[in-house]
């Protein structure tokens, strides 16, 4: 078993699987140089409850039922609960059918073991991967405002400038919690913004399906269902193939030199008829000081290259049987 990397970034993924999750999170299991330390769940791409299962059907899938999932919020700070469903299919994995986990949910509160996390580790040593609407990490804010300046940094899946995919632009996670964007958008973190201008780079064309679905059992075969019926889906949008948007996140952990971005200070709208449109306040720095770096460019060839060599290393050994 090849050694891992002496320095590991310890990560937190807050997600809500939905297929671009699912994928996302095998990436990161299958990748030595992330200590991904729990992940925790919140209502998005389908309800909380099915997001939490399909967490552990995943973790399960790639052989890490050691990984802890906390439930989070089950709905947004405000306004009616959405889901993405159609996207992912009504079990929220497309046509992967996997059996029921095994694994127990953590006990507590995804928040509470946000909170108690980051406090408890030294300062900017644990980065959250944000695949999901921004419920939880919001929650986790207002109650210990302290975390923000601890975060080692929040790498966020959402927003978009030329085209969205909900109603007046936005973009879904944007949307589907327009307040929780905003309190986390305003926090003071080291943010990081992966918007669908740049995840509609990552297209799983066929010839690059094709690749993911040779990988070998126990994970080709679910990959490739998934993906089919996610591309599918794409397909009444106008895109060669489903965009991987989640797993642009855990790529830039792995290798930032795939993505080019600039600073820009981000804001999102939080009412009417454009609530969860992202907007980029373009006045002079001195009224207007960067909040995120917003990513714009990435290597498609390079990323996906990076997704099919890791997906072939699954299932993979739990933290204490690695490097042995």
């Amino acid at each position: 078993m090849q050694e891992p990397p002496a320095e590991r970034r310890a990560i937190i993924i807050d997600t809500d699987p939905g297929v671009d999750d699912a994928i996302a999170i095998l990436l990161a299991l299958a990748s030595p140089a992330l200590e991904l330390l729990g992940l925790t769940t919140v209502l998005g791409n389908v309800s909380l409850a099915l997001a939490s299962d399909n967490a552990r059907r995943i973790c399960e899938l790639a052989g890490r039922p050691d990984i802890p999932i906390f439930a989070g919020a089950a709905r947004p700070l405000a306004g009616a609960p959405i889901a993405a469903e159609p996207s992912h299919g009504s079990g929220g994995l497309g046509g992967a059918t996997l059996p029921r986990p095994t694994m127990a949910l953590a006990a507590g509160d995804a928040v509470d073991w946000l909170v108690d996390t980051l406090m408890r580790r030294a300062p900017v040593t644990v980065t959250v991967a944000a695949l999901a609407p921004l419920t939880n990490l919001a929650k986790a804010m207002v109650r210990e405002p302290r975390i923000a300046p601890r975060l080692g940094g929040i790498v966020v899946m959402g927003g978009a400038f030329a085209t969205g995919n909900c109603p007046g632009g936005a973009e879904f996670n944007f949307y589907a919690d327009a307040e929780a964007t905003r309190q986390v958008l305003a926090s003071g973190c080291r943010l990081t913004l992966v918007p669908l201008d740049l995840t509609h780079q990552a297209l799983a064309t066929p010839a690059r399906m094709a690749a993911l679905a040779a990988v070998a059992p126990p994970i080709g075969p679910p990959l490739a269902a998934m993906l089919r019926y996610y591309s599918d889906a794409a397909l009444p949008f106008g895109l060669a193939g489903g965009a991987l948007h989640d797993a642009c996140v855990i790529a830039y952990l792995l290798q930032p030199g795939l993505f080019t971005g600039r600073p820009a200070h981000v804001m999102v709208e939080t009412a009417g008829a454009r609530i969860g449109v992202t907007v980029e306040d373009r006045r002079p720095a001195a009224a207007a000081a960067p909040n995120c770096l917003l990513l714009e460019r990435l290597d498609a060839d390079g990323f996906f290259t990076l997704l099919t060599e890791r997906l072939a290393r699954l299932p993979a050994p739990p933290e204490s049987d690695r490097g042995r």
